[in-house]
Parts: structure tokens; sequence; C-alpha cells
């Protein structure tokens, strides 16, 4: 495949003039081959149904830098743009909620817009690939490389904000209940926005280096752990909730979820709630049993508007924040007091470290789907590209307001499946975030989507996650070193994964210093997130436990080493060995020549 408007070298051919640029724009729309072109459109919505016949011709293959119709274009774009949204809008609510920050409901819209626009502007950036003057570096990847919020930030952000309430930093109510925590929520983003510069200076690392101290065998397990942590707050919140409503109460506000007073409140583990959480689930399943390719690939989506359908039609939605919303929103129409909290520092690096090594398995699929190099110089530079772009997006989005943001594996997928990968594509995804987040009303219908569908939806997206992180595990050999590695760092992050407070009461201090007091949090919140502890025991165990010779290495066995040896031995005793009087000695199992076996026949 053609890469040559991304060569590492000064282009030196002849540029395209301004006139030429417009008549192709104008050529584009105007045209019936610019326009539509001769793409067979009913590929993507044909359903997969047993009656009906499949295709017996594959569609075009639309590279990096090939020729496509507007309408294609636009239309791919949007597949992507689906594909991406219940990633993208699922921190930000998470995080804003109950089990995060607690913040009002016009904060998690404005949240949701800004994730929408944010990723669109910054995936841009991932796609153009703008070379750094006067330097062999770039910043993107020149691909297809979509960003989104990371998954990875919720269990840092939750348990942070479980400390922060414990400590007093976040306020909370006479009776205990947990009020907003703006200045939590910018700590949250201020650290991250200072811990991303870990990944930025790593970029400048040699893709090789980089590999081999952060390989799969670290970067695995630490996946695993992220996504086995966030099922918990997925099955939570499809059973009611993930707040103050999950402790069941006998009385008091939140003795129904999501509290007293709402729409269709019932206790936390209703079967209502269940069956809720099940539409979306069982939508997902059959999308993807029978759905068209475009239905295949935003079947999460599927799933999620089949749950507000029936959840609106059986009484679950609330459109008082829908017609409170304002009708458009842009970044920094909120903003947030920026900090540093000093005990989310080391689980934001590990973080930043996660993220990095998943930009790099995520760059290589996608040169992979897309026909590319994933060996060389210009593969090379695509990865030092992609992570200086992941690092300075995670800069940039907090400074916007957001979270951190991760390469999306999701789009590598939707290159594959409509055998699409050009960049015309994927700006159409960015423009179709923008104005999804620009509309407010639209982020504040998906903020009052109802829990338990919410939670359907979150288990699934999570459960994919866990899985991202076995499949990468599947890629080492599982040779004894290798073996005892997962095991003891896996042992401690499920440890911490199921007994979250394991580590709670280990600092026993007091006083009135606050950095001692903030080092010892650190600490305990590091020991108590399961792929941050996981991460970094995996880290140092790679780098101190020297690689050996295992047997796996060579599929033989010590009968099998022994074997020439013993043939040789048998060749000896079945010819005869002479005994010391000159006579013939013949051994224990071989027969005389008149078929006795005695011990010793003289």
């Amino acid at each position: 495949m053609d890469d040559s408007p991304d060569r590492i070298g000064p282009d030196m051919g002849p540029k395209r003039s301004i006139r030429n640029n417009a008549r192709g724009f104008f050529k584009a729309f105007t045209s019936k081959d610019g326009l539509i072109g001769n793409y067979d459109y009913a590929f993507l919505f044909k359903p997969n149904l047993p009656f009906m016949t499949k295709a017996k011709r594959a569609a075009p293959f639309f590279g990096l830098n090939d020729k496509m119709p507007v309408v294609l274009a636009l239309l791919l774009g949007f597949q992507h743009a689906l594909s991406m949204l219940a990633g993208v809008i699922t921190p930000p609510i998470i995080i804003a909620g109950q089990g995060g920050a607690n913040l009002g409901s016009d904060d998690a819209q404005y949240l949701v817009s800004t994730s929408l626009i944010v990723c669109g502007i910054l995936s841009s950036v991932q796609i153009t690939r703008f070379h750094i003057y006067k330097t062999p570096y770039y910043i993107g990847t020149g691909l297809i490389s979509v960003v989104g919020t990371s998954f990875a930030i919720i269990p840092v952000a939750t348990g942070a904000f479980a400390q922060m309430y414990e400590t007093g930093f976040c306020p909370s109510a006479a009776d205990g209940t947990k009020l907003p925590c703006p200045q939590g929520y910018g700590a949250l983003i201020g650290t991250a926005c200072c811990c991303a510069l870990l990944e930025i200076g790593l970029s400048f690392t040699k893709p090789s280096m980089l590999r081999k101290i952060f390989p799969p065998l670290v970067t695995g397990p630490t996946v695993t752990l992220i996504g086995i942590s966030l099922v918990e707050s997925g099955f939570q919140d499809w059973a009611g909730g993930s707040g103050s409503c999950l402790a069941r109460p006998a009385s008091g506000p939140y003795s129904l979820c999501p509290m007293v007073g709402a729409p269709h409140a019932l206790p936390w583990g209703s079967a209502e709630f269940i069956g809720l959480g099940f539409s979306v689930f069982v939508t997902v399943i059959l999308a993807e049993r029978f759905g068209s390719p475009i239905m295949k690939s935003c079947a999460v989506v599927l799933g999620l508007l089949v749950g507000c359908i029936i959840a609106g039609a059986t009484g679950y939605f609330s459109a008082s924040g829908i017609d409170a919303a304002p009708a458009v929103s842009f970044i920094w129409v909120k903003t947030f007091p920026l900090s540093v909290y000093g005990p989310i520092v080391l689980p934001l690096l590990a973080v930043y470290i996660v993220l990095m090594m998943e930009a790099i398995g995520d760059i290589t699929a996608t040169c992979d789907v897309s026909r590319l190099e994933v060996e060389g110089r210009l593969f090379d530079s695509r990865i030092q590209g992609g992570v200086l772009a992941d690092g300075f997006n995670g800069l940039l989005a907090g400074l916007c307001t957001i979270t951190p943001m991760s390469t999306f594996a999701q789009n590598n997928g939707v290159i594959a499946l409509t055998r699409c990968a050009n960049r015309k594509a994927g700006y159409a995804a960015c423009f179709f975030l923008i104005i999804m987040g620009v509309f407010s009303k639209f982020a504040a219908a998906l903020v009052a989507i109802p829990s338990p569908v919410l939670g359907g939806m979150t288990t699934f997206l999570f459960s994919a996650v866990a899985v991202s992180g076995i499949r990468i595990i599947s890629t080492i050999p599982f040779t004894r070193r290798n073996r005892f590695i997962l095991t003891a760092a896996m042992s401690l992050g499920f440890g911490a994964t199921l007994v979250p407070t394991w580590f709670s009461y280990v600092f026993t201090y007091t006083g009135n210093n606050h950095a001692k007091q903030g080092f010892f949090n650190a600490i305990t919140l590091v020991m108590e997130t399961g792929f941050a502890v996981t991460a970094f025991l995996a880290i140092f165990l790679n780098l101190i436990l020297a690689e050996e010779i295992e047997d796996e290495a060579a599929l033989i066995t010590a009968n099998e080493a022994d074997a020439p040896a013993d043939a040789e031995e048998w060749s000896r005793i079945k010819h005869g060995k002479m005994g010391s009087d000159g006579n013939n000695v013949e051994m224990m199992g071989e027969k005389s020549e008149d078929g006795e076996s005695p011990a010793t026949k003289v």
C-alpha cells in the first residue's frame, strides 16, 4: 500500500496548487463518481438472516490515500462515530455519578458533550500526522487511529474520590451523604495533565526499547485487571445503580434506586432492573448474529437504543434534565479548579504506561487491517507519532476538562468489516462526534439513560476490555518464568480487586504532616488498585528475572533426551558383553537361544 504522503524524509514531489485542490473539491461534490461512486451500499445494510443469500464478492478496499466517494466517506465515518459512542460517553457518566465526584446533572451533561467534542478534535490530530519542524519526529499516526475517553482512569478515579471523601478533601453532609466535589474532579484532571508528561517523554524512546521494558507480559495482565475491576461497577448499575441505594437502606432518600421520587424507582436488585439490563445485552447478541455489517459494528449502541426505547415506554425516563439542558455547548462552558492530588500520581503513571502500550498495540493492528507495513522505519515512525499524540492528547484533554484519552481498538474492527482504511472516513467520524457534542440536548438524553440500561451496555464493554487483556497474554510463551511473573503479579491484582480495603489499615499515622499523610495515601491507593499493583510488580519482576532455557522451548522430555545413550547401551547388551572368564554374559530380559530367560546364564 502506498504510504508516500507519510514518508519520513522531506517530500520532494511537486506541490498541488490551490486551484487544483479547489477543482478536485468541486468535482467531488458535483459529479456522480465523486459524490456516490459505484459502491455496493446494500452490502452495509444487508442483514445476516438464514434465508438470505450472502454476497459472493467482497466489497472494494479503500486504502489510506485512495479516492473515495463523499457519501460513502460520510456513511462510514458515521459508522465509526457510532462504534465509538458508547466508549466515549461511559467514563464521564461514571466519574460524574454517585460512585465518583457526585456532580450535578448539568455538570454531567457538560462533561459528556465536551468528551464528544474533545474526542473528535483530538482524533483528527492522530489521523492528520503533523511533522515536528527540523526533527525526525511526528505527532499522529496518519491512520484512522481514533481516540476516546479511557476506561483505565475509572478505577483510579473511583478509588481516589472514595479516599477524598474519607479524608475530607471532598465535602459530605452531616448524615454522611456525599456532596458534589468539583474541586476533586479538578484535582483528578490536573494531576492527569502532569502525569501525561511521562508518556510524552517515553514517545521519543525507540519502540523496541519500549517493548522490552513494557512487553505483553506486563500490559496483558494489567489490561485484564482493568476490565475485571470495571465489571463490578457495570453489574452494580445493571441491578439498579452504584450509588447509595446499593446498600438497600430501609429508609431515607436512597431506599429506592436511583432515589425516592425518581421515575419508576425500585429497590436495588429488583427483577425489573435485571430485565431492563438484559434487554440491552440480548440485543447486542442478536445484532452480532443476525445484523448487517453496519449493525454488527454498532451492536452496543443498538442495544443501548433498544434498552432506552423499553425504558421510555415503561416510565423510567425523566425529561426534566433534557428540557433544562441548553441547546448547544462547547469546551470551557464549565470549568473546574485544577490542582495536583499527590496520592493519585503513582496510579496515574501506571494508567499512562497502560495507555502507551495499548496505543502501540492498537496502531500495529490498525496498520495490519489497513494493509500497511508492520515493521521498518515508517512503521516505527507511526508508533512514535501515535504514542506522542496519545500523551499530548492526554495533556490537552485535561486542559479541556476531560480525563485522559486512549487510542480506541474497536475501530479496527470497523476497518476490517467495511474494508475502508481511508482517512476521509476518519475525518467524517471526527465531524459527527463534534456535532453530537455541540448539541447538548443529545448529551442530556445520554445522561438521562437509566442505570440498568447503562449497566447492561457497560458490562459488555468492560468485559471486552478484560478479553483484550487475555488476548495480549495469549501472545506470550507460557514458560516457567512467564507463568511465575503472571502468577505473582495477578495474585496481588486479583486480591486487591476482590478485597479493595485490604490495605486500608496498614498505616496508622494521624498527625498534622500533610505531606507524610499524602505519601501514605498514595501507597494505599496503589496497593488497593488492582491493575496498578499488577503493573508495577510485573515490570519489576520482568526486569530482575532473567530469561532461562525452558523445557517448553525445546519440546523434549527427559526420556527422549536420554534416548541416544539408552540405544547405545541396549545395543551393547543385545550383542553381549565379555565377562572376566571370556564367556558371554546375557542380562535379565534377553532370552537365550534355547528360549530361557535366566537372570544370568553362563
